[in-house]
């Protein structure tokens, strides 16, 4: 490898007590299938003769064992030195032949070591290393060492990349952050040992990385038959933990996992008739209590919920309605009177629908809650069949912030899945209280704090308006609330609007849809004491995709989360791909480029657009229209959408890197700006800047231009820079990039052309 001096060969003599293959056979048998249910997947991949190197990801304290039940040879393991003299484990250890790895401040004990590893792979032995050198205690993969190159460096034996699913949670794994000390969530837990295509003994530890990468995505498919599909996971999570908070907002303050139950049970009784004979059902609320009970209830009884986007105009929101083929929209009075939305089918009110609830109905729905079969349940209130993880959970439209929304179609499995892969990665548990201010008609919204939340025991407080900063400050303190889940746009109000002690109880505070500034995240902390992390993801991917975490820290430790500027590292389970937009092939480490998607959590599809659906999955890779860049350590960043580039000169001009500079020369603490490009007859578009500023400080920045270090066609023109009084947002509190684009064509209609006086040529 280059960087490294040559390896000469130096014969170091075996170590360690003659193995007795039958006895170590009789043991792994005994230990898989009485704390393991084991399921190896592409054994054959493992070379039958020959020298090998197997490079698998470190979750638990029995990685070791678990490779080795799925090997049909024997694999001489290297295990760090602090692990190897383990007093207790130090015997076995020795038993299996392990080669304690020394740590690189003993360079000559190290050599040693990765001689002995070529000399036994020379020998035609399986030689095996976890290259993260420890155990994950964040429950991702971390970054992979250099060791495992050296030891490859000229040899013509393969490398072989195993993965480890399944075995995060355990006792012997370090969720969280207690090994041993934890109740399992489960006895037999399922595992699946995968083992990869042989890579050359050339393959970068990137490389070696991103396979094993892809090979937790396969092995994903594997734990669908412990998984539940979302209404039966709510009613166990309810029986289970009755008395546990579940849900809260302005009109009920308190409401139980076991009485959340009832009233679902009971809500869907009374709708048996008026959704009689419909798959699909509308669903008109804000984030609260009464939305969530009607989705619950909508799931229970099989049914496709679509939540409707509220601040929709007419005919988008009718569109909509024709697409699903919706006869009738729940809603409530109160909101219709606020939002006043025409909605161009049967109205059902819930007031009506919910009124004058009778003694007899209280105690049937009572009953069937919680002493019937879920079988019987599922009758009771009308459900046909129990369900399978592949049925649609619902329909999510894009937000439509570049184009027409689109009708994107969840299952189960997608929903659950991600989950999953959330719960994994941050590690919730019972004490965790989530923020639920996003629509459920935003994805994230609709998995984070209506599924998931249900799903895994977390309570939630509703607020129906996120931009109340006031009110929503209350409803952190009042309930102790422990995580925050907005996007920048409403970080930026609660910056402003609410005071620190607001958020003592929070934890961590989660921001997606849009880029965080790094001025933002500054700011937020500097006043609430929590640095916002950063998350990725997209309507079509259920939505999560990436996610910084919580760093680990210990004696000797250090496992980072997070990484400033950066989107987080990839979910368990999925796979992420970096390739040239034009060609397709992927491109190296560091460098930016289109980015693909893989993973349970990728879509069924667009409802009824099979042609688009084409268009953006491909070999199960989803397009997400993103350029993206990946470090050899695994974390993302988003350079820009693919949409916000403008074309000029044949050079390509990110609008992002733009608003950045123009925000980090005011030093300002809001996002006052947005970039957007227009057709240009000269020089194919031009780039025109929407801004909330004052004439005094936009005449100050425009005197700063040609200091920001900008390439000159990434330099906007002093007279289009234009005025508005706010910039259009949807809903979600992302920009409404298609309406920014429309208000500044408007605009720049009446724009000075190039060239005027008053234009700085400086510039140009």
């Amino acid at each position: 490898m280059a960087g490294h001096a040559p390896i000469q060969e130096i014969p170091i003599p075996e170590i360690g007590i003659r193995l007795k293959p039958v006895a170590l056979r009789i043991f792994l048998w005994l230990f898989c299938r009485t704390s393991y249910r084991v399921k190896v997947l592409d054994a054959g991949n493992v070379p039958a003769q020959g020298g090998a190197l197997l490079v698998s990801n470190h979750i638990s304290f029995l990685d070791m064992l678990l490779v080795l039940a799925g090997s049909q040879r024997f694999v001489h393991f290297l295990l760090p030195q602090e692990v190897y003299d383990i007093a207790w484990l130090k015997p076995f250890l020795r038993y299996l032949r392990v080669t304690p790895l020394p740590p690189e401040s003993q360079p000559r004990e190290l050599i040693c070591t990765i001689h002995k590893a070529r000399n036994l792979i020379a020998r035609g032995e399986l030689v095996g290393i976890f290259a993260e050198r420890s155990i994950s205690r964040i429950g991702v993969t971390l970054p992979f060492r250099r060791e495992f190159e050296r030891i490859m460096e000229g040899l013509t034996a393969p490398i072989i990349p195993v993965c480890l699913d399944g075995v995060w949670g355990s006792i012997f794994s370090y969720q969280r952050r207690r090994f041993l000390w934890k109740i399992p969530d489960t006895l037999r837990r399922r595992v699946t040992v995968s083992f990869g295509k042989p890579l050359p003994s050339s393959a970068s530890a990137f490389e070696v990385r991103s396979a094993i990468q892809e090979l937790n995505t396969e092995a994903w498919a594997h734990r669908r038959d412990s998984m539940r599909t979302l209404h039966r996971s709510f009613v166990r999570r309810a029986r289970r933990s009755p008395l546990r908070f579940a849900m809260a907002d302005a009109r009920v303050p308190r409401l139980t996992f076991g009485g959340a139950l009832i009233k679902v049970v009971f809500l869907a009784r009374r709708l048996r008739a008026p959704w009689a004979g419909q798959e699909m059902v509308g669903i008109l609320l804000p984030p609260s209590v009464a939305g969530a009970l009607v989705n619950h209830a909508a799931l229970l009884m099989g049914k496709v919920p679509v939540n409707l986007n509220y601040t929709l105009s007419e005919e988008p929101l009718a569109s909509c309605i024709r697409q699903c083929n919706l006869e009738s929209v729940i809603t409530s009075q109160v909101f219709l009177d606020r939002v006043k939305v025409k909605v161009p089918v049967r109205i059902l009110l819930l007031e009506e629908v919910a009124a004058r609830p009778g003694l007899g109905e209280k105690l049937l729905a009572f009953v069937l809650a919680w002493f019937t079969a879920m079988s019987v349940l599922e009758k009771a209130v009308g459900r046909k069949h129990s369900g399978s993880l592949d049925d649609l959970a619902t329909i999510i439209f894009s937000s439509g912030s570049t184009g027409e929304p689109k009708g994107v179609m969840l299952t189960h499995y997608n929903i659950a899945s991600n989950a999953t892969q959330l719960s994994q990665l941050l590690d919730f548990s019972p004490r965790d209280r989530f923020l639920g201010i996003l629509p459920f008609f935003h994805s994230f919204g609709f998995t984070a704090t209506l599924t998931a939340s249900a799903a895994m025991g977390i309570g939630v407080a509703y607020h129906p308006t996120p931009l109340e900063a006031k009110p929503i400050g209350e409803l952190v303190r009042r309930y102790a609330l422990t995580y925050v889940i907005a996007t920048p746009t409403f970080l930026q109000i609660y910056l402003r609007g609410c005071q620190p002690a607001d958020f003592g109880s929070v934890r961590a505070v989660m921001a997606s849809a849009e880029k965080l500034p790094t001025w933002l995240a500054n700011a937020f902390e500097e006043k609430f004491g929590v640095r916002p992390m950063e998350g990725y993801g997209c309507t079509e991917c259920s939505p999560v995709v990436t996610c910084s975490t919580h760093d680990f820290r210990a004696a000797g430790f250090r496992q980072a989360g997070s990484r400033p500027g950066s989107i987080g590292r990839q979910l368990p389970g999925v796979s992420v791909r970096i390739v040239d937009p034009d060609t397709g092939e992927p491109v190296p480490a560091g460098k930016p480029g289109l980015l693909l998607v893989r993973g349970p959590n990728v879509m069924r599809g667009y409802l009824g657009q099979p042609e688009k659906t084409a268009e953006v999955i491909k070999d199960g890779w989803y397009t997400t229209g993103d350029i993206a860049s990946v470090d050899e350590d695994g974390f993302l960043r988003i350079t820009d959408r693919l949409s916000r580039f403008s074309k000029i000169g044949g050079e390509m001009v990110p609008h992002v890197k733009i608003e950045d500079k123009l925000h980090e020369a005011l030093g300002t603490s809001e996002i006052v700006f947005a970039v957007c490009g227009l057709p240009d007859p000269k020089q194919g578009e031009k780039l025109v800047v929407l801004h909330t500023l004052p004439e005094q400080r936009i005449a100050e920045l425009l005197k700063k231009l040609p200091q920001l270090g900008l390439p000159n066609l990434w330099i906007p023109r002093p007279n289009l820079f234009f005025h508005v009084d706010a910039l259009p947002l949807l809903a979600t509190g992302k920009r409404d990039l298609r309406s920014v684009r429309q208000l500044a064509a408007k605009l720049a209609e009446n724009a000075a052309p190039t060239g005027c006086a008053g234009e700085n040529p400086e510039v140009l």
